[in-house]
């Protein structure tokens, strides 16, 4: 039972140390700036690397407008985006004019 016991808190402690140099590793900024051609491209793209935190704020701030926002979020859905595609898409559709 004491091996058990010792493999169990050994596998626990291992996964939380995985797990916090995963949520260490934040990705470096770009320092190049874009050109205007491709900056809707790339903000896609950089949404894709977005933490969860970013993501709810920005969601918050876009929820607002709740017409485009609900137009946006169907059309989400109806091309079957899921996680971070999702917010990719969401976030262009939201910025586009």
């Amino acid at each position: 039972m004491s091996f058990v016991r010792s493999a169990l808190v050994s596998v626990a402690i291992v996964g939380m140390v995985m797990s916090g140099q995963v949520v260490a590793q934040t990705p470096a900024p770009d320092s190049a700036a874009p050109s205007v051609s491709s900056k809707v491209e790339s903000k896609a793209d950089d949404v894709a690397k977005w933490s969860t935190k970013q993501w709810i704020k920005a969601k918050a701030k876009w929820a607002k407008e709740k017409e485009k926002w609900a137009g946006c979020q169907k059309q989400s859905k109806d091309q079957g985006l899921t996680g971070r595609k999702s917010w990719s898409f969401l976030a262009s559709c939201m910025t586009s004019t």
